[in-house]
């Protein structure tokens, strides 16, 4: 279990994954030392998976975002998103409920290359019956933060 200290290191560190761990603890009114055991424990426990560097993929040639709904034949043993996970313009994978298998989050130069890598790669892999893609034409918001619990929510 977490406490309310815990949930304010997840929110210092999910606002700035870069901050020292001396100013990390002059927030959360720990001791350095405190607070690095501390994250040590949450990273130990898997509330802390990693850490990343967001780039921005319009400036890196790849400004074309699309999310493409891909149906399988697997029955359940994940194959197809074994591949899919393997191509580095799969970014996100998930496994849904519904008509469709899996909804997969690409991002490519241009049409032209999304065409390519549906008709050359995907639609090739053994197991797929079929795709239904969806082109993004503008991101509203996009983050990778999560909502935390309010710290009297845990106490309990």
């Amino acid at each position: 279990m977490i406490d309310a200290t815990d949930l304010e290191i997840l929110k210092n560190l999910q606002e700035n994954a870069k901050i020292t761990n001396a100013d990390l603890a002059r927030r959360v009114g720990l001791a350095p030392s405190a607070v690095l055991e501390r994250v040590r424990k949450l990273e130990e426990r898997g509330y802390i998976r990693g850490y990343s560097t967001r780039l921005d993929p319009k400036k890196l040639g790849l400004g074309l975002l699309a999310f493409v709904m891909v149906r399988t034949t697997d029955r359940g043993d994940m194959a197809t998103a074994r591949r899919l996970s393997q191509m580095p313009e799969v970014q996100e994978i998930h496994h849904i409920a519904g008509e469709d298998c899996y909804i997969v989050k690409v991002r490519v130069a241009d049409t032209d290359a999304l065409g390519t890598l549906l008709r050359s790669e995907m639609l090739c892999f053994p197991g797929v019956t079929g795709t239904r893609t969806t082109i993004v034409l503008d991101t509203l918001k996009d983050t990778t933060d999560i909502p935390l619990p309010a710290p009297e929510s845990i106490e309990a």
